[in-house]
């Protein structure tokens, strides 16, 4: 599988080098080709550096992995006919660091998520790994328990698709919340997010749900 990863800071070089691990052929796409670290992400793995545009063009699938504020702007630099018909696996936040603590800048109504969906309605957006540190997003066995990750999607197949990825990084308590637009229940978790991260002191923590066996689906 070939995958692009756009975006070069701390969750896209953990998506990237996972992937390279895991086998796969990855391209890092940043602003420029020469960009540092992504070019330092090729010569360590022995992936690509490209710019947004040649990423998305390389990628079977699409990963952005580009901070909230300027996933828009990053996407349509990698351009709409790069991306049309390809599963777009989004975990963008819309955090307003402008204020402390940051706060949503789409909430309620909305979501970053479909956002980027209305923009690109050739592409299949899946919304997941938004909930979790870049660590636990490639290593969950890195945490003790059957913790959770979700999945918003209109795909199945897409979905579909993100789940084999999920899978293969380690993820097995994997929750389909349906539609694009659930993932307004994802992105609304961040305030809390960041509020356990400050009370406990370290990104090392992800969410558990817990319910009866008779009502795991699994049982039935």
């Amino acid at each position: 599988m070939r995958y692009a990863v756009l975006g070069t800071g701390m969750v896209g070089q953990a998506l990237a080098r996972k992937l390279r691990a895991l086998g796969h052929e990855v391209a890092m796409g940043a602003r420029a080709p020469d960009n540092e670290k992504a070019a330092g992400f090729a010569a360590e793995t022995g992936g690509l550096a490209m710019d947004f545009a040649a990423a998305a063009g390389f990628g079977d699938m699409v990963i952005n992995a580009t901070s909230g504020a300027h996933a828009l702007d990053a996407l349509h630099q990698a351009g709409a006919e790069n991306l049309t018909g390809k599963v777009l696996v989004d975990i963008s936040n819309p955090l307003d660091f402008s204020v402390k603590p940051p706060v949503l800048s789409v909430v309620n109504t909305d979501s970053l998520g479909e956002t980027v969906q209305r923009a690109f309605p050739g592409s299949r957006v899946v919304k997941t790994l938004c909930t979790v540190n870049a660590n636990v997003m490639v290593d969950p066995a890195r945490l003790p328990g059957e913790h959770v990750i979700f999945l918003s999607g209109d795909d199945a197949d897409a979905k579909a698709q993100t789940r084999a990825m999920l899978e293969a990084f380690g993820w097995r308590q994997i929750i389909d919340l349906g539609g694009i637009d659930s993932a307004r229940a994802q992105e609304m978790m961040l305030p809390m997010w960041l509020r356990v991260w400050g009370a406990l002191g370290t990104l090392d923590f992800n969410w558990v749900l817990t319910r009866r066996p008779d009502q795991d689906p699994a049982n039935r």
